[in-house]
């Protein structure tokens, strides 16, 4: 198992870069921290190209006999590539999957749609929740997120291995819907929407969750065929965009 023991190794700053966009982007890859997200990867067998610990790493015999090939890391350096201020000891890099193109082959289930979604820890409960609903996949529209984040990825608990997370244009997306007579909601925060318990379950359908400041874009609340609000009964103003989809998209699916 080769050794690495300095932050100025060359191996171990092209790792670095992975937790940048620029640097995922450019090499088609990201990194991921920590044993449970390493565990659900080696589960779902994603396609990991290396696999990163420390000497210490407390489940080391779990992955000694990967065929994976693994490099051991001195914990200077799994400090530095660490996202967290206390890191576990192990890293994956993965390769990122193909962006799924949606058709009407593969539109069956729910599908949650992210309107400008940016708080990492929203997106991450969201796609949780998506996946605890029984959703087929969740969408990232213009302005989410990068669903590779690191504060995504570890928000999302694993879940980004269970559904199906794509990138697409939004009004694309509702089109395709609309073209195919699969219903398709929004979200608003006003009292003249429909309310949310008049929507009877559905198998198929979309979900349009938008900003947590400015809420969905006037275009995408134009092309769906109804926007969906919940009844607020105590003195709070709103709710938290991810704890909105999470009450909508149990609701919605059947």
């Amino acid at each position: 198992m080769e050794k690495i023991n300095s932050t100025q190794n060359a191996k171990i700053k092209y790792w670095k870069k992975l937790q940048t966009k620029k640097g995922r982007k450019k090499e088609n890859k990201y990194l991921l921290e920590g044993w449970h997200l390493v565990k659900e990867a080696l589960m779902v067998d994603a396609k990991i190209e290396y696999l990163l610990v420390t000497n210490d790493f407390r489940y080391f015999d779990d992955i000694i006999n990967t065929e994976i090939e693994q490099v051991e890391i001195s914990s200077e350096v799994s400090l530095y590539l660490a996202d967290t201020s206390t890191p576990q000891g192990i890293y994956a890099v993965v390769e990122m999957e193909e962006n799924r193109q949606l058709s009407i082959d593969n539109l069956a289930g729910g599908w949650l749609m992210l309107d400008g979604v940016q708080d990492p820890g929203n997106i991450g409960t969201m796609v949780r929740t998506a996946d605890a609903a029984g959703l087929t996949g969740v969408i990232f529209g213009e302005g989410s997120a990068d669903s590779h984040h690191p504060k995504v990825l570890r928000s999302m608990q694993g879940s980004q291995f269970h559904i199906q997370l794509v990138n697409a244009d939004l009004m694309e997306v509702a089109t395709l819907f609309k073209e195919n007579h699969i219903p398709i909601y929004g979200s608003e925060l006003n009292e003249d929407a429909r309310s949310y318990r008049e929507i009877p379950a559905t198998a198929n359908f979309g979900l349009i969750m938008g900003n947590e400041g400015n809420g969905m874009r006037n275009d995408l609340l134009n092309t769906t065929d109804a926007n969906l609000y919940i009844p607020i009964k105590g003195r709070a103003e709103s709710l938290n965009v991810a704890i909105a989809a999470g009450v909508l998209m149990f609701q919605l699916k059947a």
